[in-house]
């Protein structure tokens, strides 16, 4: 019964059979009307039947073929052997005795998920798509007979290949592999969004997916391959060469370093740390004591702003050597004035909160951890004497800073400005000793921020000698006694924060 039943519906089929089912459905009709022009009979499901219906498209239904009504309020329509049969066929000779016309092109785009991530559990549920998802895995099985279209964005060169008779299978593969990636990245995106929901730590089973956005030239040297990958546009370029891979790697740091603060604020980068950070009462102030901070090392630098780059600031910058200006938005005046350096990349950030995990990766695995955004609202004054109403405010400025800083990180503030940096060395007091150097007379009454416990004195020591009068860092050495004597004997304030801040 259930062979002749299928021999009945389907002896009328065309030769050249395409099937729509989509979710989105811009650019549908054009693509449908010269689907039809170029010979291709269409069968499609209920929505987008109703849709081609109205635009006067003819189509035919996919349950006049299958003889079977859509079901459980549509949530079965197309897993039917009349449909999946005709597409995972290799020959029209496989389907002859079970009278199955072939279908040659699937057109399927699946229910937006991403739009429910934050619904209900039943909305979320009714929005997972699974017909959809099992025809784009058929057809692009498939591939070395079927063309699978797996977005609206490809429809274009889709018409343009198919009418040029240049659709071979090398093409039709690369559509198969894009919907594949197209599936994968869906059940991604649903197993992450439930695990979040009902669970909320750390994933068991650490999956990502994350599209090409921009080849780069190279990586962190010339002899390695790279590419940019992002799972949102989180950024625009607005002028200046292509961003390379330390561009990109420099920028983020500057932006998420900046974005600490409220007030106007910059921070100037080299090699992922902060040359120059400060805070003012407008963009103006707040760059020219970030770039003064160490205008040495700033010189070929990534600049980020946390808030709109103006007229007067972009006239300062011009004058120096930057390699990328980032920042939240810019005037149009400010972008006529930068954009007649050629070569600076301007860089507007619109989306850079975007990635859930800080990802470390290792010859031997995948390191995974929550962001550092841990704020300090409060500390223990462990000195006798208590800091200063401007100490404080430079030593929270300071820590702010110094979780930033490559480990050993210290870091001397002074009136909301960055004045010295030791970064990534063996020895914290090493790093006390450089942070000091590039201070200079600029230590005198500035503070300390260390991004861990002193294990000795002599890092007091040293600071003292510079001209320190105050320090934060988190306290928890088997020394912390001696390290507060020493700051006692040589007047100084401290602030145990009771937490650490490496960054490796």
């Amino acid at each position: 019964m259930f062979k002749s039943q299928i021999l009945t519906s389907l002896i009328t089929w065309a030769d050249m059979f395409a099937l729509i089912s989509v979710s989105d459905k811009r650019n549908l009709e054009g693509f449908a009307k010269e689907l039809r022009a170029l010979g291709y009979e269409i069968l499609s499901t209920g929505g987008t039947y109703r849709y081609l219906e109205s635009h006067g498209i003819p189509a035919r239904k996919v349950e006049d073929i299958t003889k079977f009504p859509e079901i459980l309020g549509g949530r079965v329509k197309t897993l039917h052997p009349a449909i999946h049969g005709g597409i995972l066929a290799k020959s029209e000779e496989d389907l002859k005795e079970l009278g199955i016309e072939p279908i040659s092109i699937v057109v399927v785009n699946l229910y937006p998920f991403e739009k429910y991530t934050d619904a209900s559990e039943e909305e979320m549920i009714e929005n997972i798509d699974i017909g959809g998802v099992a025809l784009l895995r058929a057809a692009a099985k498939n591939y070395s007979r079927v063309l699978v279209v797996s977005s609206p964005e490809q429809y274009d060169e889709v018409i343009t290949l198919l009418k040029s008779g240049e659709m071979n299978e090398e093409k039709r593969r690369e559509y198969a592999m894009e919907a594949f990636a197209k599936t994968a990245s869906y059940d991604i995106l649903i197993y992450n969004t439930l695990w979040n929901k009902f669970k909320g730590t750390l994933p068991e089973h650490f999956m990502l997916s994350r599209r090409m956005a921009m080849e780069l030239r190279y990586g962190e040297n010339p002899h390695q391959k790279a590419s940019y990958y992002s799972s949102a546009d989180a950024f625009v370029q607005h002028h200046g060469k292509k961003l390379s891979f330390n561009n990109l790697y420099d920028m983020d740091s500057a932006y998420t370093i900046v974005n600490e603060f409220e007030q106007p604020a910059c921070v100037v980068v080299k090699h992922a740390n902060p040359c120059g950070a400060a805070i003012g009462e407008n963009v103006k102030e707040a760059f020219e004591k970030a770039w003064n901070g160490d205008p040495m090392s700033a010189y070929g630098s990534i600049v980020a702003f946390n808030h709109e780059v103006n007229e007067e600031v972009a006239s300062l910058m011009r004058k120096k050597f930057i390699e990328v200006v980032v920042a939240p938005k810019f005037t149009d005046e400010s972008l006529e004035i930068l954009k007649k350096k050629k070569n600076l990349r301007i860089v507007e950030m619109k989306n850079p909160n975007v990635e859930k995990y800080d990802l470390r990766q290792l010859h031997f695995g995948l390191l995974v951890q929550e962001w550092n955004t841990k704020k300090l609202y409060e500390g223990d004054v462990v000195s006798k004497r208590m800091p200063t109403e401007n100490e404080m405010k430079d030593m929270l400025f300071a820590w702010s800073i110094v979780k930033h800083v490559k480990s050993n990180a210290i870091v001397f503030a002074k009136d909301g400005m960055l004045v010295g940096v030791g970064a990534g060395q063996m020895s914290r007091v090493d790093s006390v000793r450089i942070a000091a150097m590039k201070a200079g007379e600029r230590a005198k009454g500035a503070v300390m921020a260390s991004d861990a416990f002193f294990p000795f004195r002599d890092g007091i020591d040293e600071a003292h000698k510079a001209g320190v009068t105050a320090v934060i860092q988190p306290g928890g050495s088997i020394r912390d006694e001696e390290v507060i004597k020493a700051v006692d004997e040589h007047g100084m304030a401290m602030i145990f924060t009771s937490y650490r801040v490496f960054k490796h």
